[in-house]
């Protein structure tokens, strides 16, 4: 219990470190796929490597084309005349909350989000590419379509009342994007043969955990993206490694000084232990009776009362690593008292 607070904050501080870490190492191997995808345009000869390829599947792949409902496209509930595949709706509540130091701040939080999608394909000319799980893509770039903010007109009572809790609300913020149909995105995963369509092809998340991407963004602009999540990641590990270090030696500081202290304790308690031992041995009658000699050093005077069984049994040498049971009775001991005997 000693280091309780600095073990707690050493934990926290390496589930911190270790997320980090992780995310950083995420994004280093995520650069080092996307660097090694093959670029294509949607065309004739995506189906001519798909089928060249082993398994009839390429592992990681960039295309990019225009996006095209399959079916009926999605509507806008705000703009009739744009239509797309991907429809995000949020409502975002704005206040304003009283911190702990007594400051005013504000805060927003999200009461509601929902998606609309229908099926889509890549497309250039005749040629396409089905998008399976789309909602699945570690970066999903949607069009803002509209964002309105809804102030709040609170009366006297809502101002007196948010004085007294500490919370007052500023207004509504709803949002809505879009995935237009039209858009020219790249897509950035697996493409393989579609089982339900063989001459069709699909661009699906990788079976081996690789990022999968539909962004708006080219190649480059993507990569200067994830190296800037990289380094951020990077300085956060050298942060919070420093963090973790400076409380991991601050406990060893800390532990090896309580070890010197007790060792010197123990040092000063077995000089004053040696010193009493002397002192005693010098005091202590030598003609003794059977009846007033120790029964364990059978040399030493009878000192120690122990209790509760009250004999007197042990000089106070011996009683020192007598700790349990009487020697004479073996019943337990619970308190030991210094006794002198005539």
């Amino acid at each position: 219990m000693d280091y309780l607070g600095e073990f707690i904050a050493l934990g926290i501080d390496s589930i911190i470190f270790g997320i980090c870490m992780k995310q950083y190492f995420y994004c280093k191997n995520s650069i080092s796929a996307v660097k090694g995808a093959e670029f294509h345009e949607v065309g004739d000869n995506l189906k001519e490597l798909v089928e060249n390829s082993p398994e009839n599947k390429i592992d990681y792949v960039a295309i990019r084309g225009a996006v095209k409902p399959l079916g009926e496209p999605l509507r806008s509930i705000n703009n009739k005349d744009i239509s797309g595949v991907i429809q995000k709706l949020s409502v975002k509540e704005h206040v304003v909350v009283r911190t702990t130091s007594g400051y005013w701040s504000d805060q927003e939080h999200t009461m509601q989000e929902i998606y609309n999608t229908v099926p889509f394909i890549l497309q250039k000319g005749r040629d396409q590419v089905e998008v399976v799980d789309a909602m699945a893509a570690d970066i999903l770039d949607l069009e803002t379509i509209s964002d309105f903010f809804e102030p709040s007109a609170p009366t006297f009572v809502d101002y007196l009342w948010g004085f007294f809790t500490g919370h007052r609300q500023r207004g509504l913020q709803s949002t809505e994007e879009m995935l237009r149909e039209g858009s020219i995105i790249t897509g950035i995963g697996e493409l393989s043969q579609s089982s339900s369509k063989p001459d069709s092809l699909v661009l699906q998340p990788p079976m081996n955990g690789t990022p999968y991407y539909l962004t708006t963004m080219s190649i480059s602009s993507l990569l200067r993206k994830l190296d800037d999540r990289r380094k951020i990641y990077r300085w956060l590990c050298f942060m919070f490694g420093a963090i973790g270090l400076f409380i991991g030696g601050m406990v060893l500081r800390r532990y090896l000084k309580d070890k010197e202290e007790q060792r010197l304790a123990n040092e000063l308690k077995k000089s004053l232990e040696e010193s009493r031992k002397e002192r005693r041995q010098r005091v202590r009658d030598k003609d003794l009776r059977d009846d007033q000699i120790c029964v364990v050093c059978r040399t030493n005077p009878r000192e120690i009362i122990l209790l509760p069984c009250g004999h007197v049994c042990l000089c106070e040498d011996c009683s020192i690593d007598i700790t349990t049971d009487c020697p004479l009775c073996r019943s337990s001991i619970t308190h030991k008292n210094a006794a002198y005997i005539a």
